[in-house]
């Protein structure tokens, strides 16, 4: 079996929503969907939070996560991208533990209505195309870059349509006759340790999409964006089960 770590980056800080990773949702910390995902998945073999914060790694032990270290404060900051946390995460445990997962999935704790099934299928479209690089959930986007705008200096507007190679009127085009795009979502990026280490990238150059219907989609960083997400939850349109949270995925309630 392929060893596939599911790794979680939470920070303490967060400025849209303080302390939003352990702030409750639907009657469990932020954090504890993705945990649940992550425990749940037929393919992940290992679930690990990376955090700065004792308090956020209290939390994660109670739902069943390892957290083996806590994050150095270089790699905490407000704009530290993803790269150093995940290779400061795989460099870690192979220094104190002699553990080399082949894949890692990034669960993001802001995306808590992931299904368990969107992780499993990201792991096992990248097993069944060992060339690629990574994985990425995308959707079609709500807005059509191909109909968007810039304003110049001189206060006038361009079509974005013209630089993406659209002549014309693009701005005026049926939606269908533009080309398709898609919007990465973040609910799940799935890459070989390779790409992280060896090609110093979360994604390298060989990225395959995993489509999921954008009505699945909600990606908290807004109290609007929060209220929306735990509304879809606690009508019932997403069950607790789909997320992962039931008997066998191993979570202390």
């Amino acid at each position: 079996m392929v060893e596939v770590l599911a790794l979680i980056p939470a920070r303490g800080g967060s400025k849209s929503i303080p302390r939003k990773n352990i702030k409750m949702f639907a009657g469990h910390p932020l954090i504890a969907y993705s945990i649940a995902a992550g425990l749940a998945a037929k393919t992940v073999t290992r679930t690990i939070v990376s955090t700065d914060d004792e308090e956020i790694a209290t939390v994660a032990r109670a739902y069943g996560a390892e957290v083996p270290f806590l994050r150095p404060a270089e790699h905490s900051r407000d704009k530290t991208p993803d790269l150093p946390v995940f290779q400061h995460a795989l460099r870690w445990l192979e220094e104190h533990e002699n553990y080399r997962p082949e894949m890692v999935v990034q669960l993001r704790p802001t995306s808590p209505l992931r299904r368990t099934w969107h992780i499993d299928q990201a792991v096992e479209r990248l097993l069944q195309q060992p060339q690629a690089d990574a994985v990425r959930t995308v959707c079609i986007p709500f807005q059509n870059p191909y109909k968007m705008w810039r304003i110049g200096t001189d206060g006038l507007m361009q079509p974005v349509g013209w630089e993406l190679g659209i002549p014309g009127e693009p701005y005026n085009m049926p939606r269908q006759l533009l080309p398709d795009v898609y919007w990465q979502t973040g609910y799940v990026d799935a890459a070989w340790r390779r790409t992280i280490l060896d090609k110093d990238s979360m994604t390298g150059d060989k990225i395959l999409p995993l489509i999921i219907d954008p009505s699945e989609w909600v990606d908290i960083d807004s109290p609007d964006d929060w209220k929306r997400a735990e509304d879809l939850l606690t009508s019932g349109a997403i069950t607790f089960a789909a997320l992962g949270f039931e008997p066998k995925s191993r979570i202390n309630f």
